[in-house]
């Protein structure tokens, strides 16, 4: 019995994924940016939706290591999660009351807190993953966390997409503008019901870990707690020297991966290739990683995980330096496959050795440091293929350059010592004591 309760939390826990990656596909990904291009900035949009991107981005990154260090005095990662996932569906389904221009503010303060909301909870929910798979599981569970997320995702975007190609042809009397409209604003309300109705499993199935705390911080007050762990942590983390050295690493490949997977459609477009085939092959990439995501768990189960990363790594190194030579659009669903084949392993391996490596006595605030590399994936890359592009005139210069990501990747991962990392985590873990 014990062992299913454990089976259907660690399920429990992955379909969180399903659940907000419909957010991510959705709402940042596609449809919002569109709308909000198309129907509601009057000029300037390109230039607007980046800082409004850039804001969300920033304030979840700078409040995530605050947060997960609170909630890890508290003992309340699922409250706090919870209270971010309010935020990002009550903001996302607030997205359908966006009409006109006059609404342009609104679209872009909806979606810097949808996305503080969608990035607030991830901190408590990759922070519950230590707790709900052992050391010989956790690559696994976690790959079917991102599986899932691929497949949640992917099928509401599919959704979406319909539609929005076939409102104008069910609503005539609307005219087609309107119609299109209509859809894509019901589009980013689906999210929210989807989103809302797909985490509750993680809340019924999933207990909240025991609280634990120094004994110096007993009787203090949360946020001074909160804020006294965060600056601790900010020195604390490099004394953990693999997982310093890791977060340091993944923060280097992350951007590589970031890039690509937030500039491929602007680069296809770049490039003269068509919406159909662009949208394509965004679905085919949410369908085609989830099996994947699965195998490089398994991969991982039988090389280990460096060795798995490593081989994610070196395929996107090839990615990078066949963009240069891309001219068809079958050109770009052939890399859009490769993209798929690496992008969930990478990601899941990734967030499954820093569990590893952490203590769990501090799985939040460290995840918090994790979670603000997460955030920061999609600055420095992006920033310098812009400047490289715009340096050479060609997009291909822009996008070879992010080999140089990989390659350094590589190279940084080799000198993690896995087993050196668990044995400090561990050694940290029973220093603390346990508060009921």
């Amino acid at each position: 019995m014990e062992k299913l309760e454990k089976k259907r939390a660690q399920l429990a826990w992955a379909m969180y994924d399903w659940a907000n990656s419909a957010f991510a596909t959705t709402v940042m990904g596609s449809i919002l940016p569109n709308y909000f291009a198309a129907y509601i900035a009057t000029e300037g949009a390109l230039a607007i939706w980046g800082y409004t991107v850039a804001i969300g981005s920033l304030i979840a990154a700078v409040i995530s290591p605050v947060l997960g260090a609170i909630a890890d005095f508290r003992g309340s990662k699922k409250k706090f999660m919870a209270f971010f996932i309010a935020l990002g569906v009550v903001s996302t389904a607030l997205l359908y009351l966006v009409r006109t221009p006059a609404d342009q503010l609104l679209a872009s303060v909806l979606y810097i807190l949808g996305t503080i909301g969608f990035a607030g909870s991830l901190v408590f929910y990759d922070a519950l993953l230590p707790h709900v798979a052992d050391e010989d599981e956790i690559d696994q569970v976690s790959s079917k966390g991102y599986a899932l997320g691929y497949i949640g995702g992917g099928l509401l975007l599919l959704i979406n997409v319909i539609m929005i190609f076939v409102g104008p042809m069910l609503l005539p009397q609307m005219g087609e503008v309107e119609a299109t409209m209509l859809m894509m604003r019901l589009s980013l309300a689906s999210v929210a019901i989807w989103w809302a109705a797909f985490s509750i499993p993680i809340f019924r199935r999933v207990k909240e870990p025991a609280r634990m705390a120094e004994q110096s911080e007993l009787g203090q007050g949360v946020l001074r707690v909160g804020f006294s762990r965060f600056f601790k942590a900010l020195k604390e983390i490099s004394r953990f020297r693999d997982l310093f050295w890791f977060l340091l690493t993944f923060f280097v490949y992350a951007n590589g991966i970031g890039t690509i997977i937030t500039m491929a459609v602007a680069f296809g477009t770049d490039l003269g290739f068509g919406t159909m085939i662009l949208i394509g092959t965004l679905l085919m990439v949410q369908f085609v990683a989830a099996p994947f995501a699965i195998w490089f768990g398994k991969l991982a189960k039988k090389i280990g995980v460096k060795q798995a990363i490593t081989l994610s790594l070196v395929v996107y190194t090839f990615i990078a330096i066949m963009g240069f030579f891309m001219s068809e659009e079958w050109h770009f669903l052939l890399l859009g496959f490769g993209v798929a084949m690496v992008q969930g392993g990478s990601q899941a391996l990734s967030r499954s050795l820093v569990g590893q490596l952490m203590p769990k006595s501090k799985s939040a605030e460290f995840y918090g440091f994790f979670s603000v590399s997460e955030k920061f994936n999609t600055v420095v890359g992006p920033f310098t293929m812009a400047i490289i592009t715009q340096l050479t005139g060609d997009g291909r210069f822009g996008i070879v350059s992010l080999v140089i990501f990989f390659i350094v990747g590589i190279f940084m991962l080799r000198k993690v010592d896995i087993e050196r990392g668990i044995k400090e985590a561990q050694a940290e873990d029973a220093r603390m004591i346990t508060v009921e």
